[in-house]
């Protein structure tokens, strides 16, 4: 009963303040009654400076020409202020450069189409409403004659380095066809012949003199943005530590030649769960694997101690 009259009179202290408090504030005059309060904001949108010397594949971007300078800014400021997108490129490029470059390396490609993977799937196993697939966002007929196995059981579009294989052989056959690195990147998405038709048609060479419908029109700028942006982070205000990036977990590799009749336990024989399994090969599209021609697959295994 002692510690309720101290709480009682706690309280009526409280509310005596708190009357006090609101007859010391001034009351609202005509001129301000109704109004916002004004709210003191310390973030800032700025324009960009047009960075010197922005290239792909060491082409240049030619925005001296004022058409050019438009569109490129529009992506620099798009990609620069969708923020939780770009630290996210940030993240993922981290842990999956380090499988794409040695492959375009070792193919002959420059290095700058990883940035070309970045904005076709968001470096993610993608699937777009017309059927591509993966980080490459493989067409079925464009894989099957590659040579990647395409069905209900087994889809090696999902496979990284089978698909960077591919997306190689794709864009060194434009390269020779169109001429250039920058219209190879352009025929990734409008195909070698659209690009081709539309060079012919308007009498021009080059990539930056096309008229093209949005998409492909905005996708060389997308991708030198892209490039500019994980180059230079600081510059256009991402802040993070080398720990706040996603690591690719290393694997072993494990040949079967045979059928697998339930990857659940094939998993457990290594000492990981079927999803675990699946993170690092999501090629294998069912909890089994058919086999029936005796074909060598390659399994992903997670070196020991990365998941608990």
């Amino acid at each position: 009963m002692h510690i309720f009259k101290n709480i009682l009179a706690a309280v009526g202290l409280v509310c005596v303040s708190g009357l006090f408090i609101f007859s010391m504030q001034k009351a609202p005059s005509d001129e301000t009654f109704g109004k916002e309060t004004p709210i003191v904001n310390d973030y800032n949108v700025y324009a960009l400076e047009m960075p010197e010397g922005l290239n792909f594949a060491g082409e240049m971007v030619p925005v001296e020409n004022p058409d050019i300078f438009e569109r490129m800014d529009r992506e620099l400021l798009v990609n620069t202020y969708w923020q939780s997108n770009g630290l996210l490129m940030f993240k993922r490029s981290q842990k999956y450069f380090p499988v794409i470059e040695p492959i375009l390396k070792k193919n002959g490609v420059p290095e700058d189409f990883k940035y070309l993977a970045v904005i076709e799937s968001g470096l993610t196993n993608a699937v777009s409403p017309a059927g591509a697939r993966g980080f490459w966002q493989i067409m079925k007929t464009t894989a099957r004659e590659n040579g990647l196995e395409v069905n209900a059981n087994v889809d090696e579009r999902y496979n990284l380095e089978m698909a960077t294989e591919v997306a190689c052989k794709y864009l060194k056959k434009a390269k020779e066809e169109l001429g250039s690195w920058t219209l190879a990147a352009a025929a990734y998405n409008a195909g070698n012949a659209g690009i081709s038709r539309r060079l012919k048609e308007q009498g021009v060479s080059d990539y930056y003199d096309l008229l093209l419908g949005e998409e492909t029109g905005r996708y060389m700028f997308r991708i030198v943005a892209l490039k500019e942006i994980l180059n230079n982070p600081s510059t256009y205000g991402f802040n993070f530590n080398t720990g706040d990036l996603y690591n690719y977990i290393p694997t072993y590799k494990v040949e079967v030649d045979t059928a697998v009749t339930d990857f659940s336990t094939f998993a457990k024989s290594f000492g990981i769960n079927y999803k675990i399994l699946k993170i690092h090969n999501p090629w294998l599209r069912e909890r089994h694997l058919n086999n029936k021609s005796r074909k060598k697959y390659t399994i992903e295994i997670p070196k020991e101690g990365y998941y608990k």
